[in-house]
């Protein structure tokens, strides 16, 4: 099967003391895109290629400019708007052209160049690369509840996982599984999800508290981090990322 081939990466994840081992996942996937694409292979042929074509959305341009090497994002970034030019010099020249015919139409359908604008607003190389490998990720998570009771324990024990990621599962079960075993899946992913969100909405809870003058004297316990944490569980937001 050839999805044991990221078991690794997926059981390592799960050993990890985080709120969502499905993000720590995807953000190895996507910082190692990020890396490829700024490394030597932004010189190859069919790399450049697409990131012409594909571009990138302002998540991971961002993540890119951060890179030391500014250089490789220049001579990217430098072709992308030549073929960018081109494609659109192109397609205006041809709505102008149908305009003309307009007149025959009930009602005119959307321009060829809102359509390819569009098209490049939704378009992203390290996107594609990251959520291409990222589904067998997922595809890998079932194959080892399935066969590992090791890492069916590493899961159920974890500290749970973010809104996104337990709808992201909750519905893929029916896909990777048998009917009762995704039953079984769904009740267990159920109360681990619900468990660890109540934990941490207590914990969020008592750092609120703790702006109270009557808890000024109480310890912090587990809430001096509550709020980046709430992040990532709500919204898989790194703390880092917000810098």
């Amino acid at each position: 099967m050839k999805e044991q081939l990221y078991t690794i990466p997926v059981n390592e994840a799960f050993e990890k003391e985080c709120e969502c081992p499905v993000c720590a996942m995807y953000r190895s996937l996507e910082q190692g895109a990020i890396e490829f694409v700024m490394g030597p292979s932004y010189m190859e042929d069919d790399v450049r290629m697409e990131t012409d074509q594909k571009g990138f959305c302002e998540r991971h341009l961002k993540m890119m400019y951060k890179n030391q090497n500014r250089l490789g994002l220049a001579l990217m970034l430098h072709t992308h708007m030549k073929r960018t030019i081109a494609d659109l010099e192109k397609i205006s020249q041809t709505d102008k052209e149908e305009k003309k015919a307009v007149f025959f139409k009930k009602k005119e359908e959307g321009s060829q160049v809102k359509a390819y604008v569009d098209r490049l607003e939704q378009s992203c190389y390290v996107c594609e690369r990251t959520e291409r490998i990222f589904a067998r990720y997922i595809t890998t998570i079932f194959y080892l509840y399935r066969t590992d009771e090791s890492f069916r324990k590493k899961l159920t024990e974890s500290k749970g996982i973010c809104t996104k990621h337990y709808g992201l599962l909750y519905e893929e079960a029916k896909n990777q599984l048998g009917s009762k075993e995704a039953a079984l899946f769904r009740t267990e992913l159920n109360q681990l999800y619900l468990t660890n969100m109540k934990r941490v909405r207590d914990d969020l809870e008592w750092y609120t508290d703790k702006f109270d003058y009557r808890y000024k004297e109480e310890p912090w316990k587990n809430s001096k981090d509550a709020v980046p944490r709430t992040l990532l569980k709500t919204r898989g937001i790194w703390e880092d990322e917000l810098e």
